[in-house]
């Protein structure tokens, strides 16, 4: 079964009207030998805040040390994004073998008049796959209520309730404590109940759950008007305001035990939330003090007062009722701006008036619509707006054109708000995370991978194979965007395929295939006429992908630059007809970083381990005039940037502490820091990075893929280069088996959001290098295949590197460890030529003759080294 066939059959479950209790699941489960039931579950279920909690959970158990599962809902673009193990969706090869060994049983219940729902049945997934990946604990946000819900199937070990509302009240009951009751049913049989309620439905809550830990703000007095406070609560929070403008300090007190960190997640109510995570955590596991600070600061939660820049201020909330919007403005009005710019787009269901009434009263809005059918006609929004006293007030069919043309009026010192529903927000978030990936077509066989890779039908992929071996480009888009554009290309001559899953509310593959003229009157014709759909922003970015506007360049200077990098000015250059865009801008302000040596050309970074058992070359240098000399001698060869690591990351390796790896590192990089190359710090810890920034570094290489929640802000404060890596554990763990639909696909997909961390901390994208991870929780064959395709790396707008050096990978081609020379430096030259921006290899001199000679063949009209 194909991916989308197994999605659509999903969706279509949809049709089943939500309906309580937990048999169906059940039965379901059973259908599927119950494969849930060595997994130990957390619930949690609230009128607000229980996805915001459970991905606190989820990441604080992670630090920890345990696999985890998380199912929440909705998701934004993905449907895959509701069940994720250890922060990886789902695969799409799991999803299409779910629903092969259900659809028969569902079409069965179905015809019976008893089929599972949409929720339903997604829930069977969730804790089918937990089962079969063998999770330590899953985390299950509850979808409705507690008591009825299909996810309270299983019997958790812990559970949470954050809050009560009226809300679903045909369902739960006409009371707020009607609905507590219900979702105080979530208790654990062995565990006390969690929850941040207060008043009258706390005491509904322990009517059915007794035994209760209470987590809240809390009085410390009585009230200036002499009523009675409430009871303190037995975990007390403290919202200590904005850390940063992404970041809130909050401070937790239990009966025996108390922390202070910082969240990703701003607003009092989010502090909430904190406090019921690590309470949770707590009961859960084995958790310490420090995997609770790194825990909670590490859960990012997109769409959530996400805080995209600062000139001007962007942010997306999905609040989506008017208490949400209450929220939203309070945390709002901790920022300072001028003028407030309001994209809004809700659904048809909702209170807009009572939304608009809770928000800030903006001085412009651009009302608009959420690509589904559930969304509310943007002329209403429009009216409404208007009467709650907004400015000016405008339409946009699409939200991205909306967000475009809010961005257009804001100044530096405003703020544009994206909220209304997280669809809206998902849309317009598309701007920062929408991939348009160029592919390699050499041949027949590459054009049918690519049409198969983004899960289009097998009559089309014969069909239209022949097509694709001119420029070839996958993105991801809306349905109605998808179609329109199709429609265009198709005029223009060229050919478009798209997935078989095509709806209103879910994004589609789409391969777009032409020539470059073709690609460049497609362009034209979306930038140059009124479309609707936000199809300007998909103009930007193909032409950005396909280089569109460069033009031929003149003969590459390659003789050194003594200053090159050195104080941060100057723009990196752009490569012109060699299908290498140097660094696509994807700033909001157009701005331009340092200039990097990789900006026109392929660089080469020299490896320099001082320490004592690094994979390859060990306690060959980790005594420092040792270091220095191959330091010397690395940039005499003509390394243009030095990385100086003072941990092994190698299977196996045991970490060292902070100190050790400062000891190590920091003198060496005061020593060489005024040669004539950059200097870079591999190491994964914050604290490292910034003294190897202080000491002269110029670049942090962070093998983690910012897994301390500091790296970022560091590596900003400093205005240095960051390296970020595809990792799924470092130091590796040997023998890890992480399941791929595509490992390169994949891979830039998680990429992208380790991107945008870094971006939002205050990074530009030619600052920040991708690095697809080599050996770190991929096979050899899987190695060879990131390779192969590193040029589409390219779609996420920043430089790529390429750490390859003496690897494990190849013994693929019958090379042992110390006879891996000459399979790398032929590894090498196939990078450059691909695309790769920056080399990381031992072995320097036998690299950089590498480069040049790929490069050289590449254009022998533009690389000249002679003269150097």
């Amino acid at each position: 079964m194909e991916y989308h066939e197994a999605a659509d059959f999903l969706f279509d479950l949809r049709r089943f009207r939500p309906k309580p209790g937990t048999e169906s699941t059940a039965r379901l489960l059973a259908h599927l030998e119950n494969p849930h039931e060595n997994v130990d579950y957390v619930q949690i279920a609230g009128s607000n805040g229980k996805g915001s909690t459970a991905r606190m959970l989820e990441r604080t158990l992670r630090e920890a040390g345990y696999s985890v599962g998380l199912y929440t809902s909705p998701h934004l673009e993905d449907l895959r994004e509701r069940v994720r193990v250890d922060g990886r969706k789902i695969p799409r090869a799991a999803v299409s073998d779910y629903v092969d060994s259900v659809r028969e049983y569902v079409t069965e219940r179905a015809a019976d008049g008893e089929s599972p729902t949409f929720f339903e049945t997604m829930t069977g997934m969730a804790l089918w796959q937990f089962g079969r990946e063998d999770v330590d604990v899953a985390v299950l946000e509850v979808g409705i209520g507690g008591r009825y819900d299909a996810t309270s199937v299983v019997d958790p070990v812990a559970s949470a309730v954050t809050s009560v509302t009226l809300e679903h009240t045909g369902i739960l009951g006409d009371t707020v404590e009607e609905i507590a009751r219900d979702k105080a049913h979530v208790v654990p049989a062995d565990a006390p109940l969690v929850t941040g309620v207060t008043g009258s439905p706390l005491e509904a809550v322990r009517e059915v759950a007794g035994d209760v830990v209470t987590v809240g703000t809390g009085p410390e007095r009585t009230d200036d008007d002499g009523s009675e406070p409430q009871p303190r609560p037995d975990v007390r929070v403290a919202y200590d305001g904005r850390a940063n403008h992404t970041e809130a300090a909050v401070s937790i007190d239990g009966p025996d035990w108390d922390l202070e960190t910082r969240i990703p997640l701003l607003g009092e109510h989010q502090a909430e939330n904190a406090g019921i995570a690590a309470t949770l955590a707590r009961q859960v596991g084995d958790v310490s003090d420090a995997d609770l600070e790194r825990g909670l600061r590490s859960a990012h939660w997109p769409g959530r007062f996400e805080v995209l820049d600062t000139e001007p201020l962007i942010v997306l909330d999905g609040a989506h009722n008017p208490g949400a919007c209450e929220g939203l403005a309070e945390t709002l009005g901790t920022y300072d701006y001028d003028r407030l710019h309001l994209v809004f787009g809700a659904m048809h269901d909702k209170d807009h008036r009572e939304m608009a009434a809770a928000l800030p009263t903006p001085d412009a809005v651009v009302a608009t619509e959420p690509t589904l059918d559930r969304a509310e006609d943007r002329a209403v929004l429009a009216e409404v707006f208007a009467a709650a006293g907004a400015g000016a007030v405008r339409t946009e069919a699409a939200v991205q054109d909306a967000l475009a043309t809010a961005l257009a009026d804001a100044d530096d010192d405003d703020c544009v708000l994206v909220t209304g529903s997280l669809y809206a927000v998902a849309e317009a978030r598309s701007r920062w995370t929408r991939t348009d990936v160029p592919k390699h077509v050499r041949d027949l066989a590459d054009a049918r991978d690519a049409l198969e890779e983004a899960n289009v039908a097998a009559g089309d992929v014969e069909r239209l194979d022949g097509d694709a071996v001119h420029r070839v480009v996958r993105t991801v888009l809306r349905d109605r965007q998808a179609t329109v554009l199709k429609e265009e290309l198709l005029r223009l001559g060229g050919e478009c395929a798209l997935s078989g899953l095509e709806r209103d509310d879910e994004a589609v593959d789409a391969v777009l295939m032409g020539t470059l003229a073709q690609f460049e009157a497609l362009v034209d014709a979306l930038e140059t006429r009124t479309r609707p759909h936000g199809l300007a922003d998909v103009a930007r970015e193909l032409r950005d992908t396909l280089e569109l506007d460069a033009g031929a360049e003149p003969t590459v200077d390659v003789g050194r630059d003594a200053d090159a990098g050195a104080d941060g000015d100057g723009a990196a250059a752009t490569t012109g007809t060699d299908d290498r865009s140097a660094t696509p801008d994807r700033t909001a302000d157009g701005s331009s970083g340092p200039d990097y040596p990789w900006g026109d050309r392929t660089a080469v970074m020299g490896i320099l381990n001082v320490t004592p058992d690094s994979f390859h070359d060990g306690g060959e240098y980790d005594a420092l005039e040792d270091a220095v000399a191959r330091a010397e001698s690395m940039v005499a060869a003509d390394a243009d940037v030095i990385d100086v690591g003072g941990e092994s990351t190698r299977p196996g390796a045991d970490p060292v502490s902070v100190d050790e790896e400062l000891d190590r590192v920091v003198p060496v990089i005061e020593r060489i820091a005024d040669l004539d190359a950059l200097i870079s710090v591999d190491t994964r810890r914050a604290t490292v990075a910034d003294a190897a920034l202080a000491a002269g570094a110029d670049i942090v290489n962070d093998v983690s893929g910012l897994e301390d929640p500091e790296m970022r802000f560091v590596a900003a404060e400093h205005d240095a280069g960051l390296v970020v890596m595809h990792s799924i554990d470092a130091p590796v763990v040997p023998d890890r088996d992480v399941e791929y639909d595509d490992v390169v696909a994949d891979v830039i997909d998680q990429l992208s959001e380790r991107v945008l961390l870094a971006e939002k901390a205050g990074l530009d994208r030619d600052q920040i290098v991708v690095d697809p991870g080599i050996g770190f929780g991929k096979s050899a064959s899987e190695n060879f295949e990131l390779l192969d395709r590193i040029d589409e790396f390219r779609a996420l707008g920043c430089p790529v590197l390429f750490g390859h050096s003496h690897k494990s990978m190849f013994e693929r081609v019958g090379r042992e460890a110390g006879e891996r020379l000459e399979a790398t430096v032929a590894a090498t030259a196939l990078a450059a030529d691909r695309g790769a921006d920056l080399i990381r290899v031992h072995d320097v001199p036998e690299n950089v003759a590498a480069v040049r000679t790929a490069l050289a063949a590449r254009e022998p009209d533009r690389f000249d080294w002679t003269s150097s």
